[in-house]
């Protein structure tokens, strides 16, 4: 037996295709083609798909659904896209016209971030836990709730935006339109901001700035990192503020949802226990459940880019 499973990012499109010990066995990926038509872009959905099955031999009839994971408001229901700002569409029938594509091949379409809980669900680091969170820390701060083995959405498929929680009263503007938004402190995006905020404070022959070569627009991720490493004081104020506010929202997370396992993925999770360690230590403190024995695991998400596809693939497992 063989899934299909298809990642829609707004760079790329990344098809996989799966076998039954959920292991990706062939790849496809081509340019995310947007802006474009609808027609177009099911069009090079399902050609990314025949490139992918083609690599071993396969066709749409040996395997039992397509899978499609996408961002912004995903009916699954319907199979309708209601509203996905970054690919410019609204309310587009994407599971029937990729159906209609396909001889009438089943389709199962999900919001990209709950594709890809599903995917550490079923594969990953979730694998066992009926109860858990995923949280990826990336451009924005995506997540996704299992609850008994099924992702949750709320009763308008509009759930699970765990980064658009308030942390900040009035702080930073969200591209959501609210202020103080959790994803805004805590994505890559925020972390970079909190770092160039600091910089403003350091010398310029510190470690903060000579890591960049003096250029504030080269700052990522990993800067205010290794500005700590190196021994730099307003390096390692960048890194305890971040976090600080990334583990506000966990622990939010935490109260709210008393999962088993929260497993975090992005980028920023390459700096390993640099990073959970005081992530577990301060959600640990500020959780309701102080029961060391059912507190929530929290550790990294084990399938990196592979999860939305993973997940895609398998979604037509949970039923409906």
């Amino acid at each position: 037996m063989y899934y299909l499973g298809v990642d829609v990012g707004g760079t790329n499109i990344a098809v996989g295709i799966i076998d039954e010990s959920n292991k990706i066995v062939a790849k496809a990926s081509v340019k995310c083609p947007v802006p474009c038509t609808e027609e177009f872009f099911c069009d090079t959905i399902v050609a990314t798909c025949k490139e992918a099955l083609d690599k071993l031999e396969l066709t749409f009839d040996d395997v039992p659904w397509i899978g499609i994971g996408c961002p912004g408001t995903v009916n699954r229901a319907t199979g309708i896209i209601e509203f996905a700002n970054n690919l410019y569409f609204e309310n587009f029938k994407l599971r029937d016209m990729v159906s209609e594509r396909t001889g009438g091949k089943l389709v199962v379409i999900e919001n990209d971030a709950n594709a890809a809980a599903y995917g550490e669900y079923q594969a990953g680091a979730l694998k066992g836990a009926n109860h858990a969170l995923a949280i990826t820390l990336g451009t924005g701060v995506g997540g996704g709730i299992i609850i008994d083995g099924k992702v949750y959405s709320g009763s308008n498929f509009a759930g699970g935006e765990l980064g658009h929680t308030v942390i900040v009263v009035d702080g930073r503007p969200c591209t959501c339109g609210r202020k103080g938004c959790w994803e805004t402190y805590a994505s890559a995006t925020g972390l970079i901001k909190t770092t160039k905020e600091h910089m403003a404070n350091a010398p310029k022959d510190s470690p903060l700035w000579t890591i960049v070569d003096g250029d504030i627009e080269k700052v990522n991720g990993r800067t205010a990192f290794d500005a700590m490493r190196a021994g730099d004081p307003n390096g390692k104020a960048a890194v305890d503020e971040y976090i600080k506010y990334l583990s506000v929202g966990l622990s939010d997370m935490v109260n709210i949802f008393q999962p088993a396992i929260l497993c975090i993925g992005g980028g920023i999770c390459n700096e390993g226990e640099t990073l959970l360690a005081p992530v577990r230590e301060y959600v640990a403190a500020e959780s309701y459940g102080r029961n060391p024995e059912n507190r929530t695991k929290i550790c990294k998400a084990a399938l990196g880019n592979d999860a939305g596809i993973i997940g895609a693939a398998l979604l037509g497992k949970q039923g409906d």
